[in-house]
């Protein structure tokens, strides 16, 4: 899952609207922000397999750190509590927290059975939407866009830079969800690791134009 991640942070700015979509997009990312880190720290690790999936190339066959359903559990909770320690803002804490614990549930539907209960062994689980790459797309994409749909209805824009910046992501997110759909797989791991460190860039960049839209919901 890629942009089904963002279309949850995009969704859940209605159900919180006093949260940033940065903290948001933060939450819903998290554990895929924390990852590249991991990596280049030789805590967690990755192959490129192309053929491993019909939809990418990955084999994630170490990540209990970031991608164990016991983990995704305590990063949300320790999201949500940072948070509401932060802004005192109840909802938002809540909403923020099942943002953090979504991506492995949504992992879960696309992911072969590489994904962890628990850290260090036992089962691992996944539905494997990712063998079917049209399935694939059609879910990640109608999540996507029924996001967008319910970010721009529950916010507007205060002045130009609320409008072209929010949809300048939108059309950014949606090119890197085509290239990693479409073109060819990193040339070794350690291309995939400041690949996916970008990804910080996300949540920030999402804080600024949020700042320059008020909700009206």
């Amino acid at each position: 899952m890629f942009i089904g991640h963002n279309a949850v942070a995009f969704a859940a700015k209605r159900v919180a609207p006093r949260a940033s979509l940065g903290v948001l997009m933060a939450a819903a990312m998290l554990v895929d922000l924390i990852w590249p880190i991991l990596l280049m720290l030789g805590v967690e690790h990755v192959r490129i397999v192309p053929g491993i999936t019909r939809f990418t190339p990955l084999d994630f066959y170490d990540y209990p750190w970031t991608h164990s359903l016991v983990m995704g559990i305590g990063w949300a909770v320790l999201f949500a509590g940072g948070y509401w320690a932060i802004s005192h803002y109840g909802r938002g804490a809540i909403v923020a927290g099942f943002c953090v614990l979504s991506h492995w549930v949504l992992d879960f539907i696309v992911h072969r059975p590489d994904l962890p209960l628990v850290p260090g062994g036992g089962p691992k689980v996944g539905l494997g939407i990712w063998n079917s790459p049209g399935a694939t797309v059609t879910i990640e994409w109608a999540m996507f866009i029924l996001a967008i749909l319910i970010y721009r209805d529950a916010t507007k824009p205060r002045d130009r830079t609320g409008s072209i910046a929010f949809w300048a992501l939108v059309i950014l997110l949606g090119l890197l969800y085509l290239a990693s759909a479409t073109g060819t797989p990193p040339p070794n791991v350690r291309v995939l690791e400041w690949m996916a460190l970008s990804g910080w860039i996300v949540p920030f960049w999402a804080a600024w134009f949020d700042r320059h839209r008020e909700a009206t919901v």
